[in-house]
């Protein structure tokens, strides 16, 4: 599906807890632990989510549509799983604006280096 890049930019700039949570999305569904491991891994423990923010967060994807809840069905191995735990999956929205957020990141990563913060200049 076609997203209007209005729509997608409309969204950004993303909470930094809101695309840490669409990148441990990306590469698999997966229930709120299992997010914040994943996000605490990928940042060497730079950032670490409570549960409080990655709830609110995951509340707040859900109502944009950036992700979505998986059902019973297609839980990954459900009998070998807590039935308490939620899995999330990431959206082709949510892919699109992660996409954007990456962009965006690079565009200012590169104004910065373009101002000689990065070469130590200033």
């Amino acid at each position: 599906m076609k997203y209007d890049d209005r729509d997608i930019e409309s969204m950004l700039p993303l909470q930094p807890a809101m695309f840490h949570i669409l990148m441990a999305l990306a590469e698999d569904d997966r229930h709120g632990y299992a997010i914040i491991q994943d996000v605490a891994a990928r940042t060497n423990g730079r950032m670490k989510l409570s549960a409080g923010t990655l709830y609110r967060s995951i509340q707040k994807m859900l109502e944009q549509g950036l992700i979505e809840e998986l059902t019973n069905r297609e839980r990954p191995k459900p009998e070998l799983d807590d039935d308490r735990r939620r899995y999330y999956r990431i959206t082709p929205l949510g892919i699109a604006v992660a996409r954007a957020e990456a962009r965006r990141l690079a565009q200012l990563v590169q104004l910065a280096r373009d101002c000689g913060f990065s070469t130590g200049r200033i």
